[in-house]
């Protein structure tokens, strides 16, 4: 074989690394396995944009979505899949059980792929966020009722040029990826809550309101699935005339643990919360002894008296039986909102209009509740009732579970406000707002003291034809049916502020926005 002359190839990626290149990307072809890539696009807008998470004008994979933590929490994945090819060292998962726990060993896979090609297929290097499937890991024999066949996914974390793509001119050729197994997180939505199954076809992406939707359809919308029930352009859901949740199976559920993780939390905590309801200390179940309110000595009923209730008596020296004042038990969280002795109260956010003395009463509008005794000329305080349920959730009324769980907004900038009477079940309605006037939000407010409040808002810019013009006035075409029969607060506004909010947020000066 006569070889050519070195002075016939170029220097830098000549002819010499195209021939071995070649042959390297024919290894892959003919020895490699397929690969379906996810290519990760860069993170999603937010809605409202700030200064820590912007609203950036192209979407990149190089974006930051949250500059404070450094993360990329929403991230968005092209539609279309890519087919590459990798090659792999296939190893058994060992469990490792020589340390408190459960551990796998070896769950980490070394990829390497062809550059030239990689580049080639997906237009760009692989960076870390790059979602791989592997077709020949699917589980056709899974326990679960899904008719389907589990994927298997990792994501990249690492991407480096390998050792052993070096040729003998010193130019790589490869890319080693770091791979582990997909866990179902936020991050990773975008691929695992879609459809799956005999739906898989019927998925149609993200809403986009100038696409037309057709009856059968499936689509998402701000991390929901719904069913598109009539054909539609510019209508957002959750519109019920146009769209309903989506019941069927998505990869999430078949893929995930999440939903029998939550149903082992839901067990433990119902259990806890049987053997340990309320934090602090029971003292319901002891009875508190009455005392002379002048001497201080304990009160009791005896055989010969003609009444043995004492916690139905008024003070009352001359009778030798008295009502306790209080709780005869004080300490750290011992306070229920009861009266002693199991004695009845009412309850209310007002207190009642002619009370009798020693009457107990609970006012539910303070927070904690507050449990007040009348003795004759004014409402004293006895207990608050500090005692709550120790699981955090939205019945647990406290300061903390309150704002913690708080996703409200609060709107201004109100730009008109009317009030009309409404009626369970009514789909739209008339104001007397002018239909010049415009504004970003519509809210619809409904009040009733001590019984609920219900806010409904509506950005005008998701529901096409939510206001429409009725003689120079204001019509609104609700895209859901009214809930609650009586008086509702209808309002415009063009700002709206989370109600839960950091310090430094809530407290900077009106100046400094």
């Amino acid at each position: 074989m006569i070889m050519p002359r070195l002075s016939l190839y170029k220097p830098e990626k000549g002819n010499n690394y195209k021939f071995i290149d070649h042959h390297i990307s024919q290894m892959f072809q003919v020895g490699g396995t397929d690969v379906y890539l996810h290519k990760y696009v860069g993170p999603k807008n937010p809605d409202e944009g700030t200064a820590d998470q912007p609203i950036y004008d192209v979407i990149s994979p190089t974006n930051i979505q949250d500059l404070l933590f450094l993360e990329n929490r929403d991230r968005k994945y092209d539609p279309e899949i890519y087919r590459i090819r990798g090659i792999y060292n296939v190893q058994n998962i060992d469990f490792n059980l020589s340390q408190f726990g459960l551990f796998i060993d070896n769950d980490t896979i070394y990829m390497t792929v062809h550059i030239n090609d990689f580049i080639n297929y997906i237009g760009r290097k692989p960076i870390s966020g790059d979602v791989l499937e592997l077709p020949h890991l699917r589980d056709t024999f899974q326990l679960s009722t899904a008719d389907v066949a589990l994927p298997r996914y990792y994501v990249i974390e690492d991407v480096g040029r390998a050792s052993e793509g070096f040729s003998a001119t010193w130019y790589p050729h490869l890319y080693r990826l770091k791979l582990k197994k997909l866990t179902n997180n936020q991050q990773f939505a975008d691929i695992l809550n879609q459809p799956t199954g005999a739906d898989a076809d019927k998925f149609a992406g993200d809403y986009d309101p100038t696409t037309t939707y057709y009856q059968g359809q499936i689509i998402r919308y701000n991390g929901e699935l719904y069913t598109v029930t009539q054909t539609t352009t510019g209508n957002a859901p959750p519109n019920s005339t146009y769209f309903e949740p989506y019941a069927g199976i998505t990869l999430e559920s078949v893929l995930s643990t999440r939903a029998k993780e939550l149903e082992i939390n839901d067990s433990v905590l119902q259990q806890a919360e049987a053997d340990a309801a309320l934090s602090g200390y029971e003292t319901r179940q002891f009875y508190t002894l009455a005392v002379d309110p002048i001497t201080g000595e304990a009160l009791l009923n005896t055989a010969d008296e003609t009444t043995l209730d004492s916690s139905n008596i008024s003070y009352s020296v001359t009778e030798n039986a008295a009502r306790p004042k209080k709780t005869g038990y004080t300490g750290y969280l011992v306070g229920d909102g009861f009266p002693s002795n199991g004695y009845d109260f009412g309850h209310g956010i007002q207190f009642p209009v002619n009370p009798g003395q020693d009457d107990y009463f609970l006012r539910t509008d303070f927070m904690p509740n507050r449990l007040f005794r009348f003795d004759g000329n004014r409402w004293l305080r006895v207990e608050d009732a500090v005692r709550m349920t120790m699981t955090n959730n939205d019945v647990r009324k406290t300061q903390k579970t309150s704002f913690i769980n708080n996703n409200e907004y609060i709107y201004n900038e109100s730009v008109a406000v009317d009030y009309v009477k409404l009626t369970e079940g009514d789909t739209y309605f008339d104001t007397t707002i002018d239909f010049t006037v415009t504004g970003t939000y519509l809210v619809l407010t409904f009040d009733v003291i001590e019984v609920k409040r219900v806010e409904v808002a509506y950005i005008v810019a998701d529901y096409s034809g939510i206001v429409e013009d009725n003689d120079g006035k204001i019509r609104v075409m609700l895209p859901d049916p009214i809930i609650e029969t009586g008086t509702w607060r209808v309002s415009i506004c063009n700002n709206r502020e989370a109600q839960r909010q950091s310090l430094s947020k809530a407290l900077r000066p009106r100046a400094d926005f």
